[in-house]
C-alpha cells in the first residue's frame, strides 16, 4: 500500500513474480467513472470508492477460500480501507513509504497512468499511515524492496 508513485504496481509484480504468485493491481477495479474523475484531477472521495473497495474485498475473500497466495497493489491510504481488506491473519499489509518530494518527482517523471499527479497532495492529505504493519523506505531500489518484503514474511 502507499500513495501514487510509492512503487506499489513494479513492487508487486516483481514480488508476486519472485514467488510464482497471482499479481493483482486494484487500479484495474476502479469503475470507469472513478477513472475518469482522476484522470481530471479530482480526488476520490469514500463514496467513490466503496464499490472498489467491494469488489477488492471480494477478491481477497475468493483468495483465501482457495488458499491462493498473491499480491494486491492497493493504495489503502485510509485505515477503516485496510481494516475492510486484511480480513484475517493470512493477509498481511506492507506500506512502501516515501517522502512527497521523491514521489512528484517520479509522477512526474511517469507515463501512460490515468492518475494525475496533481493528486498527489491530496492523496498525501488523505494517508493514514499504518501504526503496526511493515514500513519499507521507497529510495532503495526495487530489488532491494522485495528481498526486503521477502524476509520480513519467510517468504
Amino acid at each position: 500500500m502507499g500513495v501514487a508513485g510509492s512503487g506499489k504496481t513494479t513492487i508487486g509484480r516483481a514480488l508476486a513474480a519472485e514467488l510464482g504468485w497471482k499479481f493483482y493491481d486494484a487500479d484495474d477495479f476502479h469503475p470507469p467513472a472513478s477513472v475518469a474523475k482522476m484522470a481530471r484531477g479530482i480526488p476520490l472521495d469514500d463514496a467513490d470508492r466503496l464499490p472498489w473497495l467491494e469488489k477488492l474485498r471480494a477478491l481477497v475473500r475468493a483468495c483465501l477460500e482457495r488458499g491462493e497466495s498473491g499480491v494486491l497493489a492497493c493504495s489503502a491510504l485510509k485505515a477503516s480501507y485496510r481494516a475492510y481488506l486484511l480480513l484475517d491473519g493470512r493477509v498481511k499489509l506492507v506500506y512502501l513509504k516515501g517522502s512527497f518530494d521523491l514521489i512528484q518527482k517520479r509522477l512526474a517523471d511517469r507515463r501512460g497512468h490515468f492518475m494525475s499527479a496533481a493528486l498527489l497532495e491530496s492523496q498525501f492529505d488523505a494517508l493514514e499511515e499504518p501504526e503496526k504493519e511493515f514500513h519499507i523506505d521507497i529510495s532503495t531500489t526495487p530489488e532491494e524492496i522485495v528481498r526486503a518484503i521477502r524476509l520480513r514474511f519467510g517468504v
